[in-house]
């Protein structure tokens, strides 16, 4: 999913280049979206991480 998540920040950056604001909106709204699910996985993943034992 993280492959998903650059293809759409690189959309976004190409489309705002070209000045397709429609495009470039979706698109960044997608990157957004996924980029605060990763951030919200990844902070569930530290604590119920598996740990070692001493």
């Amino acid at each position: 999913m993280l492959k998903w998540t650059i293809t759409f920040v690189v959309l976004a950056i190409i489309a705002g280049v070209l000045g397709f604001g429609g495009i470039a909106a979706g698109a960044a709204g997608i990157a957004k979206v996924l980029f605060f699910l990763f951030l919200i996985l990844f902070v569930v993943s530290l604590f119920t991480g598996k740990r070692k034992s001493i």
